[in-house]
């Protein structure tokens, strides 16, 4: 971190830190209560009268935080004025924000509480190095050190590899339909399965370049319990595990579900329809951007105003007959949702047939083959009328045809005045019309 100036910065900005140099400290001995504590780090970022510092405590492996050590640590940051605890593990945060770890909550007063999977910070490293970059030579060949030792099986940096103790009970559970809201079971596989897809993100960000993250609202994110009870109340009323990855720039979020009774992982994605055309107009122009999916995605179509599923066939067929997704040709077409459904796994590690591995290849590979080709729909921009000649109405008096200009009138130039012609006037006419100057026709003289 400190050895990487962006890398740093990109790491402790985020938890409250000014953009400065970072300076890291390892093992700094603290007396608190006549115990000699050692914290594994420390870190201190100074940019002129502002000072940020934040205790660090480091797991590898299998090893999990432990709740009395960390209210130790959140005691010696209170007494000495730093501003948080920081802690690195394989552990990865069902919620953002959330820790993974439950300490006591009074201990958070003044000292904040921080959390880095080894999964972020790999992620972090690469996007920096691999697509923001890094100014200095020399430092990124040590960011690229980093990611090469993170990457090795033996550095302890593992990936999610374990849906935990409750997976194989709850699966038993959920398809003998016997599993109920009390059990303990559920959820602990509630908050894996979030962290689950928390990794999943990462490792698409990780490709992409950007910061894929959970798709969450403001209420769950304040009121973490609640989202909790209600993904404990659909999994034991109909066996499903969902969730959502938002990915920036795309037509929407990327919805994940496990059903646990039909054994199927569902990645799904809602597309908004066109606002102009025909109903088969709309259908084409979603399967144009689907040439390269396989015939087994699974499209439906959604009409205006319209209540529950809606018509949904298999792009196969409707490559082959748009109208089987025209429930009512009279209502209007206004989005549809795109999914593939693929074998869910079973074991609760990883490798061949594993839970994880099924949610994984199947976010990475609907990502790749539907949700990056699809762009969302925007109006054609409005064109300049062509303005047409300017021809009288045949039935209309020429004396009442309006000379002013108009917008109405063609390119060329606007029509002349129509005078109506006159007859030839007589002598006598125009010496009695005639009221300036003499005459030119005035009556001989007489003697």
């Amino acid at each position: 971190m400190s050895a990487v100036r962006e890398f740093g910065r990109a790491l402790t900005q985020p938890l409250g830190a000014p953009a400065a140099a970072v300076q890291t400290f390892i093992e700094v001995p603290f007396d608190l209560d006549g115990r000699k504590l050692i914290p594994d780090g420390l870190i201190r970022v100074t940019r002129g009268q502002k000072s940020w510092t934040a205790l660090v405590e480091v797991k590898t492996g299998s090893n999990e935080l432990q709740v009395e050590q960390l209210e130790n640590y959140l005691d010696i940051a209170r007494v000495c004025g730093y501003d948080a605890v920081v802690t690195i593990s394989n552990e990865i945060s069902p919620l953002p924000g959330q820790h993974p770890t439950a300490v006591d909550r009074k201990k958070l007063k003044k000292v904040a509480l921080h959390h880095w999977s080894w999964s972020e910070v790999l992620c972090e490293a690469v996007m920096q190095k691999e697509h923001r970059g890094v100014a200095d030579p020399d430092q990124a060949w040590v960011l690229g050190e980093l990611i090469r030792y993170l990457e090795h099986p033996r550095s302890g940096a593992m990936a999610f590899e374990d849906m935990g103790s409750s997976w194989v009970p709850l699966r038993d559970a959920v398809e003998a339909r016997t599993l109920r809201a009390t059990d303990k079971i559920a959820p602990d596989v509630v908050l894996r399965f979030e962290a689950l897809l928390r990794f999943a993100g990462l490792q698409l960000g990780r490709r992409l370049g950007t910061d894929v993250t959970p798709a969450l609202s403001r209420k769950d994110l304040a009121e973490p319990q609640v989202r909790l009870s209600r993904q404990v109340t659909q999994l034991v009323a109909d066996g499903r595990l969902t969730g959502g990855i938002r990915i920036p720039d795309t037509v929407g979020t990327l919805h994940v579900t496990a059903d646990l009774r039909a054994g199927r992982v569902i990645c799904g994605v809602d597309v908004e329809g066109p606002r102009e055309g025909r109903p088969a107009t709309r259908i084409n122009w979603l399967i144009r951007q689907l040439k390269n999916a396989p015939d087994s995605v699974r499209l439906e179509a959604f009409v205006a105003h319209g209540r529950g599923a809606g018509a949904s066939e298999l792009l196969g067929a409707v490559r082959a007959n748009p109208a089987v997704l025209i429930a009512d040709p009279l209502k209007e077409i206004r989005g549809f949702r795109v999914e593939i459904s693929v074998p869910m796994g079973a074991k609760r590690g990883t490798g061949r047939s594993s839970f994880i591995d099924s949610v994984l290849n199947a976010v990475s590979s609907f990502y790749e083959e539907i949700v990056q080709n699809l762009k969302p729909w925007s109006a054609t921009p409005p064109k300049i009328r062509a303005e047409a000649a300017f021809v009288p109405p045949a039935d209309v008096p020429v004396a009442l045809v309006s000379t002013a200009p108009s917008s109405q009138d063609g390119p060329e130039l606007h029509p002349p005045a129509v005078v109506p012609e006159q007859e030839p006037a007589t002598s006598h006419e125009v010496s009695v019309g005639a009221t300036s100057g003499p005459s030119r026709a005035s009556a001989p003289e007489t003697g």
